[in-house]
């Protein structure tokens, strides 16, 4: 089995609410089996209610401009740290090829080759919606006029048509470009006549169709003139009286008097406020700054929220705050703080329409303790790579919960050694990483810290064994274990006291060998001994909707190893796989993409995050495929 399969298996097995263990039918769950959160289903393949637009921007910038950019090129903060390219899916070469409903079922379940987990956090109209937005990167505003006018004036008749869900969301717009060239069995060919870019900027405009109208703006006449929106402070007293005095003005004999009333976007005067929740007993700095962050989606819907202010001010002693500014709809704001040397910042919230007044949400700042013994350790998975010749690789996927009162400091120490978390005896322990689901790790100066949450915490813990006939395995429990999954190789075998074999396990077109144990006390440990060799098996007909998550690493640590370095690192070792080499050969979609794998290799190895000898290894293959793309 290919590495990079086996480690997305272990990764995509249990990310939290991203999990999806569906034993096979003719096994019986253990006892204590507990089901997990199902994976989310691509439903019927087209949105049950048009896709909001807005909403969808706002969850593209949060989940996928951190890869993709805010304008879909592939240029996102985290795109460095990935070992292949991005797909610039806001480029009109990309989108054009593919439809609405690809794109969901990407979302959906992931793209386990170009390392993108899959959105389970999204509902499924949230999920049409960001597709929606994805797709209006590639179009412009003035494309999307010229297309309207020469949709009106060809296939006025045609908008039912073309408003149709079901259908839009299975065609492309080169489908859409081929049915106005030539028509169909129902439309006529309305654009034989059409230039290329005037029959993709028709296709453009014919896609808005199916997208929900935007909120109305306020209306204003042209006669009025907006104060202008504050950006380090509002207007004073006599420049409002002035500015109204000059709107309020009547036109004299021979003033031209607007035929129509023009309809604008105007902020109005506002106040954002919230509230700091300090529970620590303590109270808070007399002198406390806060700071407000806000952001617009200006004018052109390719170029993503821009950032339109910062402001600061001193938290009242009672923990309220409040910043008087000129506010319009769809602006988001957040506001960020740090108490006790910690930083906080309370979740966005977006202006609704005809908002004057925008309430954050709670920040809530707890009392902090060294002590991690309030820590639970819900759950444990560890899945086991045996295909090198020498050594084994484990990842153990913690569940992790604080259900204290209590935001728990956690030092890591010169080794850079999570204190409540064991790598098994005898293994060098790799790094640690975030699971893309976990609660948010609160960065620190020695390490990290951990409020109360309600969402657990994900931590995976990346080793490596000396690989032997017969390899023991002793698993540490510094903090109580509520349950220890084991995921192996098919071929594989686990020999220990407390194991409960639950038989094959078939994971994305992969069987594993499938092992339970039940609690583990602290101070205790799991003993048990792997023999066997991996079969280089698949497993039959595979649920199409099943799970294919991977990680993406959020930095949160601060320290933690990037995923990519440990891709790249585990892979050479992978290269005598007769499969290996067939896929590595489509890999890359042309020469571009292996530049780009190339330049984003080149900033990981500056950047310390691989190893010299995975840095010479994975250079080479990338030179090779340009060779064969050449």
């Amino acid at each position: 089995m290919k590495l990079r399969h086996i480690l997305i298996f272990a990764i995509s097995a249990l990310l939290l609410s991203a999990c999806n263990m569906t034993l096979a039918a003719d096994v019986t769950p253990p006892p204590d089996y507990v089901p997990p959160t199902a994976a989310p289903t691509l439903g019927p393949g087209y949105p049950a209610n048009a896709p909001d637009l807005a909403n969808g921007e706002i969850i593209y910038i949060e989940k996928c401009a951190p890869c993709h950019g805010d304008t879909g090129l592939g240029n996102g903060p985290q795109s460095k740290d990935l070992p292949v390219s991005v797909i610039p899916i806001g480029l009109p070469e990309i989108a054009q090829k593919s439809a609405p409903a690809k794109w969901y079922a990407t979302v959906t379940q992931g793209n386990i080759e170009r390392f993108m987990p899959p959105f389970v956090s999204l509902s499924e109209q949230e999920r049409w919606d960001v597709v929606a937005y994805a797709f209006s990167l590639h179009a412009t505003e003035e494309q999307i006029a010229t297309g309207k006018k020469l949709f009106e004036e060809n296939c006025a008749d045609c908008t039912a048509t073309f408003s149709n869900q079901q259908m839009m969301a299975a065609l492309s717009p080169n489908d859409l470009f081929r049915t106005i060239k030539q028509g169909s069995d129902s439309l006529p060919a309305f654009g034989a006549n059409f230039s290329d870019e005037e029959t993709y900027a028709v296709a453009a405009y014919i896609r808005t169709l199916t997208f929900a109208p935007p909120a109305a703006p306020v209306a204003a006449s042209v006669t009025e003139t907006p104060i202008p929106a504050a950006t380090e402070e509002t207007l004073s007293a006599e420049e409002t009286a002035e500015a109204t005095e000059q709107a309020n003005v009547t036109p004299e004999a021979g003033d031209v008097t607007p035929e129509a009333t023009e309809i604008v976007e105007v902020a109005s005067a506002g106040n954002v406020s919230g509230l700091i929740d300090n529970q620590t007993g303590a109270n808070l700095p007399s002198d406390l700054v806060i700071t407000l962050r806000g952001f617009d989606h200006g004018s052109d819907p390719n170029t993503g929220p821009q950032e339109i202010l910062t402001l600061e001010t001193n938290v009242n002693a009672d923990g309220s705050y409040a910043f008087d500014v000129e506010i319009a709809e769809r602006q988001i704001y957040l506001t960020e703080v740090t108490v006790g040397g910690l930083s906080y910042q309370s979740e966005f919230a977006v202006v609704s329409a005809g908002e004057t007044e925008l309430a954050l949400p709670t920040i809530i700042v707890y009392p902090t303790t060294e002590d991690f013994s309030a820590l639970t350790i819900d759950s444990l998975q560890i899945f086991f790579d045996l295909a090198s010749e020498e050594t084994a690789q484990v990842f153990a996927v913690y569940t992790i919960s604080n259900p204290s009162d209590k935001t728990i400091l956690v030092k890591m120490g010169d080794g850079q050694d999570v204190p409540f978390l064991a790598f098994p005896a005898d293994s060098s322990g790799l790094g640690y990483e975030a699971t893309q689901d976990s609660a948010a790790f609160v960065p620190t100066e020695e390490g990290f810290a951990m409020p109360p949450s309600d969402i657990p915490y994900g931590l995976i813990a990346f080793a490596s064994l000396p690989k032997t006939k017969e390899i023991s395995i002793s698993q540490s429990a510094l903090l109580p274990i509520g349950g220890v999954t084991l995921f192996l190789p098919e071929g594989m075998k686990a020999d220990g006291i407390s194991l409960t074999d639950t038989g094959l396990q078939p994971m994305q077109n992969t069987n594993f060998q499938v092992y339970t144990a039940p609690a583990v006390e602290q101070g205790a440990s799991l003993d048990f001994t792997l023999t066997g060799e991996p079969k280089l098996t698949t497993a039959a007909s595979p649920e199409p909707t099943q799970n294919q998550t991977i990680l993406i690493g959020i930095g949160a640590l601060g320290l933690v190893l990037v995923l990519a370095g440990v891709w790249m690192y585990l892979r050479d070792r992978n290269k005598k796989e007769e499969d290996f080499e067939e896929d590595e050969n489509d890999e890359f979609e042309d020469t571009d993409s292996i530049m780009d794998a190339v330049i984003a290799l080149d900033d990981l190895h500056r950047a310390g995050k691989i190893s010299d000898e995975a840095y010479k290894t994975r250079r080479a293959e990338l030179k090779d495929a340009l060779k064969r793309k050449s």
